[in-house]
C-alpha cells in the first residue's frame, strides 16, 4: 500500500501562524484505532476546537501500519515498530504551538514505549504530556521511561490523585509539573428512565474485552440475583481487545459463555459485541440501571469506563482499583473487594431494589459529573497551554 500523502511541516507551521486563537499538536493514537487512548485524543481534540475560535488541532498518530483511511487533521503517521522517523513526527508536531502527549507504554515503540523519548527530545515547543498509566511497582526500565518523559515535558498530567502521589513517591519526577486534570466524558444526565426502560433490569459492562476485565465475577454472581422478579440481565458491551483477539482469539468470551452455562444463567447474560461510538455507548447506557466493573486490576488509575459510567448518572458498583476508590468517595458508587461474587451481587441487589439508595447515587454523581464533561476538561488543557505560552514569552 503507498503511504498516505502528508501536509509538508512548513505549510503546517504557516497554517497555524495565520489562525487568530492558537494551535495544539496531539501525539497517540486516534481513530480509526480502535482504542481508549484514541478515543480520548478524538474528544480532547473535539473539546479543544469548541472552546475557541480560530483554534486549530493536528494529530501525529501512532499506528502499526500506516493507510489511506486516517481523517483529514492526521497531519503525520508514526510508526509503532520504529521504521516511522521520529524526526519528522517532531517537525509536524513543532508547527503547533503546544503540544499533547498521549503516554501509554503500549502504543509506541521499542522497548516500554521509549520509541515516545526519541520524539520528545527533538520537539522545540512547550509539551504536555498525559500519563495514562502510573506503575506503583514499575520496573527500572518503565520508570525510566516516565522519568525521562517527565523531564523532557513542562507539564505532566495525572487524570487521578493516585497518579500523582505515586509520581511524588516511586519516581524522580519534579513535583511542580505534575496537575491532575480528570479523563472527559460526553455530557448526558440521566434519560428518562420510562422512555428507555427494558422489561429486565440491565447490569451494564461495556469496553474492550479480554482477560483482567473481570466479567467471570459478575457472572458468579447472576445465580444470587435470579430470585429477583424479573430477573436482570447482565449485558456485557465491546469487541475483543485486538491484541488478545490476535493472541487467543475469543478463548476468553468463549469461557464467560461456558460459565454462564455452567452457573445455569445463560438467560441471564447477554453480549453485544463490536465497538462503541459515542451515540452507541450513549444508546447502551440509557437502558442500564447499573453499571459493573469487575476489573482485577489493583494498579488501574485511569479509566474512561468509570468517567463516562459517573457522568453519565447511572449507578455504579466496582472493584476497588484505586481510580474508582477516589471518585466513587462520599457515595457516587458502590465499592466491592476485588474476585468476590458474593459482595458483587450483594451490591447489586441493593441497588436493583433499593431505588432511594440508587437516586442518592444519581444525586452523588450529579454533584461532580460537570467538571468530568469534555468541555471543561478541555478547558483545563487551554488553561494549562495558555500558562506556558505565557511563560515563553516573558
Amino acid at each position: 500500500m503507498a503511504p498516505r500523502p502528508y501536509k509538508d511541516p512548513q505549510q503546517v507551521r504557516a497554517a497555524r501562524r495565520a489562525a487568530t486563537y492558537g494551535s495544539f499538536g496531539l501525539l497517540g493514537t486516534y481513530p480509526p484505532t480502535q482504542c481508549g487512548l484514541a478515543s480520548f485524543s478524538a474528544s480532547l481534540r473535539d473539546g479543544l476546537l469548541a472552546g475557541g475560535p480560530g483554534t486549530e488541532v493536528g494529530v501525529v498518530r501512532m499506528v502499526d501500519e500506516p493507510g489511506p483511511a486516517a481523517r483529514a487533521e492526521v497531519v503525520y503517521e508514526l510508526r509503532a515498530d520504529r521504521h516511522g522517523d521520529p524526526a519528522t513526527a517532531a517537525k509536524y508536531l513543532d508547527g503547533y504551538d503546544v503540544v499533547v502527549v498521549q503516554h501509554e507504554y503500549g502504543i509506541f515503540g521499542g522497548r516500554d514505549g521509549d520509541q515516545v523519548l526519541e520524539v520528545l527530545r527533538r520537539i522545540r515547543v512547550p509539551v504536555i504530556v498525559v500519563l495514562h498509566t502510573v506503575l506503583s511497582a514499575p520496573t527500572a526500565h518503565q520508570r525510566q521511561v516516565v522519568e525521562e518523559a517527565a523531564a523532557l515535558a513542562d507539564v505532566v498530567v495525572t487524570m487521578a490523585r493516585t497518579g500523582q502521589r505515586r509520581l511524588r513517591a516511586g519516581y524522580q519526577v519534579d513535583p511542580g509539573k505534575v496537575v491532575v486534570i480528570p479523563h472527559g466524558a460526553w455530557a448526558g444526565g440521566r434519560p428518562d428512565r420510562t422512555a428507555h426502560r427494558s422489561s429486565r433490569p440491565v447490569i451494564l459492562t461495556w469496553g474492550l474485552l479480554g482477560p483482567g476485565k473481570g466479567v467471570e465475577w459478575g457472572i458468579e454472581a447472576l445465580p444470587g440475583l435470579r430470585v429477583l422478579d424479573p430477573a436482570p440481565l447482565y449485558v456485557v458491551a465491546g469487541q475483543t481487545h485486538p491484541r488478545v483477539l490476535a493472541r487467543d482469539g475469543e478463548r476468553y468470551r468463549d469461557s464467560l459463555r461456558a460459565r454462564a452455562a455452567e452457573l445455569g444463567v445463560a438467560d441471564m447474560l447477554r453480549f453485544e459485541p463490536g465497538y462503541l461510538d459515542v451515540e452507541s455507548l450513549r444508546r447502551l447506557v440509557q437502558r442500564a440501571d447499573v453499571v459493573l466493573l469487575p476489573y482485577d486490576s489493583h494498579e488501574q488509575v485511569t479509566s474512561g469506563v468509570l468517567i463516562e459510567a459517573v457522568a453519565s448518572l447511572t449507578p455504579v458498583v466496582s472493584t476497588a482499583f484505586p481510580h474508582s476508590v477516589e471518585l466513587l468517595a462520599d457515595g457516587v458508587g458502590f465499592l466491592v473487594p476485588h474476585g468476590s461474587p458474593d459482595a458483587i451481587g450483594a451490591a447489586l441487589r441493593q441497588v436493583l431494589t433499593q431505588p432511594a439508595y440508587a437516586a442518592g447515587m444519581v444525586a452523588n454523581a450529579a454533584r461532580v459529573a460537570p467538571a468530568l464533561h469534555w468541555p471543561a476538561v478541555a478547558d483545563r488543557y487551554r488553561d494549562v497551554a495558555e500558562a506556558l505560552l505565557r511563560k515563553a514569552v516573558a
